[in-house]
């Protein structure tokens, strides 16, 4: 499955879209082993301070470095040059023990229909764009699909929902600018229901506040959906980019502690040299990242596979 959809396309965006990220964090491992022969623990301090300062975070970079410690022990003798194959050997596996399974492609779950996926995150990380795009993927998989304009107090942010559905030529709803959100979510996937749309994204206002007012807003939120259709919404996306570094990884646990994310998606991961975030956002929140933008183009949004994303890490 993962040779079929990761085309060799797909593949030079994201080789494209982590250059930035490679060359400043394969820079530094570079000085930090300058004129020496052996992983010391000189060199083992040097690189937990690479990790930290490339946007991996704290805990993360913890674990990698106590791994790396025990290998450096078991082997006695591991020079500077295999630091580097030990480094992305021990990131595969501590990726792997993660519990979040691979998104394969651009799916849902068909016997949930209408799907309800509930978007969150903060303004100016990308989240509109994103709707749009996801929207882009299922509308031309031949899936019918409505966009509900939740964030209804951002300025121009109903507009730019509607020019992106109107793009993508889905279906749109919208109570205007500065109504309740909970009321525009109700009545989208009450037109989801009696239309017979596969799929309702909904999106929600993007201020990050107080953690108490948060967690009432998108209760009241899901609420409302509940409300028209039990056990709905079905997923709530979490988008937060990663140029932020590491307030993307406190943003995270904002968003996790107030309200039950299902799953993430990583943006700008092409504009910054931030792009380690993703290896501490997915071991550290045992939740999938399931979108990765690596471009601006609406076919740059591309599914998150661990294995995919630390061999093009990797790759010289």
């Amino acid at each position: 499955m993962f040779k079929k959809f990761f085309t060799k396309e797909k593949k030079e965006d994201l080789d494209k879209g982590l250059e930035k990220t490679k060359s400043n964090f394969f820079g530094k491992i570079a000085r930090a082993v300058a004129g020496k022969d052996t992983v010391d623990e000189e060199v083992l301090d040097q690189l937990e301070e690479v990790l930290i300062t490339s946007d991996v975070g704290l805990d993360t970079t913890i674990k990698i470095i106590e791994r790396i410690e025990a290998r450096v022990a078991q082997d006695k003798y591991v020079n500077t040059k295999e630091l580097n194959e030990i480094l992305r050997d021990e990131i595969v596996q501590l990726l792997a023990e993660n519990n979040s399974e691979d998104v394969k492609d651009f799916t849902f779950d068909d016997s949930k229909k209408p799907y309800i996926l509930l978007v969150v995150g903060v303004n100016g990380v990308g989240k509109t764009t994103t709707i749009g795009k996801i929207a882009h993927q299922f509308q031309s998989q031949g899936k019918k699909v409505i966009l509900g304009a939740g964030d209804t107090f951002r300025a121009a942010a109903v507009d730019q929902l509607e020019i992106w559905a109107n793009r993508v030529g889905c279906g749109f709803h919208s109570k205007g600018m500065n109504t309740d959100p909970a009321a525009v979510a109700y009545e989208t996937v009450d037109i989801a229901v009696k239309e017979g749309y596969d799929i309702a994204i909904i999106d929600t206002a993007g201020r990050l506040h107080t953690k108490i007012n948060l967690m009432r807003e998108l209760t009241k939120i899901k609420r409302s959906i509940d409300k028209r259709l039990a056990d709905a919404p079905h997923e709530v996306l979490l988008v937060l980019d990663a140029s932020t570094g590491q307030n993307a990884i406190n943003q995270a646990k904002h968003f996790t502690n107030a309200t039950d994310v299902s799953s993430l998606a990583l943006t700008k991961l092409d504009g910054t040299a931030k792009g380690g975030v993703a290896i501490g956002i997915s071991e550290q929140f045992k939740i999938p990242i399931k979108y990765i933008g690596v471009g601006e183009g609406i076919n740059h949004l591309q599914i998150f596979n661990k294995r995919a994303f630390v061999d093009s890490f990797f790759e010289k």
